[in-house]
């Protein structure tokens, strides 16, 4: 059988001396989209740092395309965007100099080859931004500079992408770009890890849904649009404007 994409194994972490991560198992398949959702401080982002080898694993086991985490090099596979914290990042640099910093896994000793330019140019084209290209990212919106990271990712060409809340204050148009981006990355084989506070337009391309609470997994399965229902068992968490009609309910629920 194939080996999974990404496997953890009873994997526990800790920030600091407060656990974050309580044993838990998560595989994810070759050409899966899965969805990472749960309440805040639940471990969704410390999860997919740890999968990355931002916080280390305190406990259990983590393999990559079938390699154990400490000897895992290949990382020109795997497309990692955490967090967005501002709109701009404060660096004074371009909207192409960005996404061309995500072809540095595969380029030798700095060096742009013409392949690299190539597929510079077709990240900034699918996020629609290759009219940006010039401009500086400190003069971008939130959602613009959510799709340059997103560009970077992808600039590398990678197997797997992991996004962590690539929707949170994004506007509705980026949104629609992220979502359409990613349905064509899948349906060119990717395979897709997401931690997501709401479904949005993305929730049509899910396969799996695996909810998390106080650093265990409570549910792994299908998601909510396929159990015919808008909560997941072991989810309580309610935003707070959830409320009247199902479309409120299915985003406003799975934070």
């Amino acid at each position: 059988m194939e080996q999974p994409v990404i496997s953890l194994g009873k994997a526990s972490a800790s920030l600091g001396s407060r656990p974050v991560l309580r044993g838990i198992d998560l595989t994810v398949g070759h050409g899966e989209v899965v969805a990472l959702l749960g309440a805040n401080g639940s471990g969704k982002s410390t999860a997919v740092r740890a999968i990355v080898g931002q916080i280390p694993l305190t406990g259990g086991e983590l393999e990559l395309f079938g390699t154990p985490r400490s000897r895992f090099r290949d990382w020109a596979r795997i497309g990692y965007v955490p967090q967005r914290t501002t709109a701009a990042s404060g660096v004074p640099a371009t909207v192409r100099e960005v996404v061309a910093a995500g072809r540095l896994a595969r380029t030798k000793l700095g060096r742009q080859r013409k392949a690299d330019k190539e597929a510079v140019q077709r990240a900034l084209e699918l996020v629609g931004m290759a009219d940006r290209a010039k401009d500086s990212v400190n003069n971008l919106s939130g959602g613009q500079h959510q799709r340059v990271l997103i560009a970077r990712a992808l600039a590398t060409g990678p197997e797997l992408l992991i996004l962590d809340e690539p929707m949170a204050g994004v506007d509705h148009e980026s949104q629609q770009v992220l979502a359409d981006t990613l349905r064509e990355q899948v349906s060119a084989g990717a395979t897709v890890l997401l931690v997501l506070h709401e479904l949005g337009p993305l929730e049509p391309l899910i396969d799996r849904a695996v909810v998390l609470r106080d650093g265990c997994v409570v549910h792994d399965g299908p998601p909510p649009q396929a159990l015919g229902q808008h909560a997941l068992p072991g989810h309580d968490h309610v935003h707070p404007h959830a409320g009247e009609t199902a479309e409120s309910i299915r985003t406003g629920l799975l934070t």
